[in-house]
């Protein structure tokens, strides 16, 4: 049984960098069938893609691709989201997850979530 559990600060400054990180048992990232993956929910919104991280590279939504970054620290069993120069339009639940392509329907584990809201 995968199971993924993000962590982090919860609330953040505008214009600051959040950080997540996903701590991920069960499952290595060094496998190379998967997509390890962060995605949101705005609050009143549906579910958003972000961006995802494999064996084959990094793989970002374009229009997050200016301020987002996914790395990953296979000693720990860990990847990381940073989203830099944040506004209160990313306030949201956050999740990481295990997605088995890039579609993004293709998930078949996913963490609790952590609220992150972004004010001043």
């Amino acid at each position: 049984q995968v199971q993924l559990q993000e962590s982090g600060p919860g609330l953040v400054k505008p214009s600051q960098t959040l950080s997540l990180t996903c701590t991920v048992s069960g499952g290595s990232l060094t496998s190379n069938l998967y997509y390890w993956t962060w995605i949101r929910q705005p609050p009143g919104k549906e579910l958003e893609w972000m961006g995802a991280i494999a064996s084959s590279g990094s793989y970002y939504r374009p229009s997050l691709k200016s301020r987002i970054s996914i790395s990953k620290d296979t000693s720990k069993n860990q990847f990381t989201l940073q989203l830099n120069s944040v506004t209160p339009e990313d306030t949201a639940v956050y999740y990481c997850a295990r997605y088995r392509s890039l579609a993004e329907t293709d998930m078949d584990y996913r963490g609790q979530g952590t609220q992150v809201t972004v004010s001043s």
